[in-house]
């Protein structure tokens, strides 16, 4: 029968028909979940109000739109994320959702691999510097610089200033792009190897290599 031909049609319809029907709104929140590889344990905001509410604004880009989570800024309208991936990733767009009134940030500054970083080295050259325009919708993407942002292992992102409130609020940031896994784990494979225990070295076998979120 003709339907045996059964792998060609599966493929097109995820592919194809998903993207442009209803599920293109599934489609589109497919394509910002590097909130998923974020070190939660490691991720940082400098000058947040109440401790860990910065990671409360990485999440699900179907819930950019929730109010009840938030970060706002202490002494001043600063916020600096210092944000760590599990792997590698190819950052290619931000968005940054905040209140429709002055305490939106105006200003995002993006830096790549400089783990750590503190108020003090934000006078550097960022890698790219966006100008932002208020969106409590969260329908605004900031295109980066791709070849610039291919290999990040950490990202850290500077909100220096806001439309003129004395502090700075943000429900929600998306990150989209790719995530590889990263391949300084061949060290602890090294070290299994060493140490010579079966049992690590088939675990370090079936992990995968390669996830795309495309």
């Amino acid at each position: 029968s003709v339907t045996m031909a059964h792998g060609h049609g599966h493929c097109s319809c995820c592919c194809g028909e998903a993207a442009a029907g209803s599920g293109g709104e599934q489609e589109r929140g497919a394509a910002w979940g590097l909130y998923l590889r974020i070190d939660r344990q490691r991720l940082q905001c400098l000058n947040e109000r109440r401790e860990g509410s910065g990671a409360l604004v990485f999440r699900a880009w179907e819930e950019r739109k929730d109010r009840t989570q938030f970060v706002e800024s202490d002494d001043d309208e600063e916020l600096l994320f210092n944000i760590p991936f599990t792997g590698n990733v190819k950052l290619k767009g931000v968005i940054v959702v905040g209140e429709d009134d002055e305490t939106h940030p105006a200003e995002m500054r993006l830096f790549k691999n400089i783990p750590h970083m503190s108020f003090d080295d934000t006078g550097r050259e960022p890698d790219q510097m966006f100008s932002l325009n208020r969106d409590p919708a969260g329908e605004l993407e900031y295109p980066t610089k791709i070849a610039r942002f291919s290999n990040v292992y950490h990202l850290s992102i500077h909100f220096s200033k806001n439309f003129g409130a004395e502090t700075t609020k943000i429900f929600y940031i998306g990150l989209k792009g790719e995530w590889t896994e990263a391949h300084r784990h061949e060290v602890t494979i090294c070290n299994y190897e060493a140490s010579a225990n079966p049992a690590d070295h088939k675990l370090a076998q079936i992990t995968p290599q390669t996830h795309f979120i495309s």
